[in-house]
């Protein structure tokens, strides 16, 4: 079997130091209140690997690493009782694995199903079914998120009407706003 070689500068190229990621400003520019970024989004998300290209993704931008095989990755750092809501994405496989703390998983249409998770333990949820993770612990958890398989776009996360109900809570056009940025409030729904 042929094989290449690489130069260590194209080695550097896929390399991702911790201490350098930069949060992804994913919840910054929303006018609205934390709590209500929080029914969306894990408090952090530090991108490390991206689909490469021109591919538009949240986790794409800012990525250290570009392109790996059409996998995504990114640590989320969640303190305390953080983490997204219930979401499903249709094409891709959804994997974590806990790197520091302890963290709920739930899934199905109605969170009903849950496991806790430990440091280094992992699971995978595949397409099409709902999933949450918030951290459970007593500090600031880490999670490792990989995506892989199908589409990593917007168009493959979709939330329960219910989530678009909580978001309704906050008032003003907080629903508005993530609908803006594309995402969908049809989980679950025929």
């Amino acid at each position: 079997m042929k094989t290449i070689s690489i130069s260590p500068k194209d080695m550097a190229n896929r390399v991702s130091r911790f201490a350098d990621l930069k949060p992804l400003p994913l919840a910054e520019s929303l006018d609205m209140p934390q709590a209500a970024k929080d029914v969306i989004y894990a408090r952090k998300i530090l991108s490390v690997i991206g689909l490469g290209g021109d591919a538009d993704t949240p986790i794409n931008k800012g990525a250290p690493i570009d392109g790996a095989g059409g996998m995504t990755m990114a640590i989320a750092v969640c303190p305390p009782g953080n983490g997204p809501s219930l979401h499903a994405h249709q094409q891709t496989y959804e994997t974590f694995t806990v790197l520091k703390g302890q963290f709920e998983i739930t899934w199905n249409d109605d969170g009903g199903n849950r496991i806790e998770l430990g440091e280094f333990d992992t699971v995978s949820v595949p397409p099409g079914v709902c999933r949450a993770f918030r951290n459970i612990g007593d500090e600031d958890g880490i999670l490792q998120v990989l995506i892989s398989g199908g589409v990593h776009d917007m168009g493959d996360i979709d939330f329960p009407a219910t989530i678009a109900g909580k978001l309704e809570t906050y008032g003003g056009d907080v629903l508005q706003q993530f609908e803006d940025r594309g995402f969908t409030f049809t989980a679950g729904q025929e």
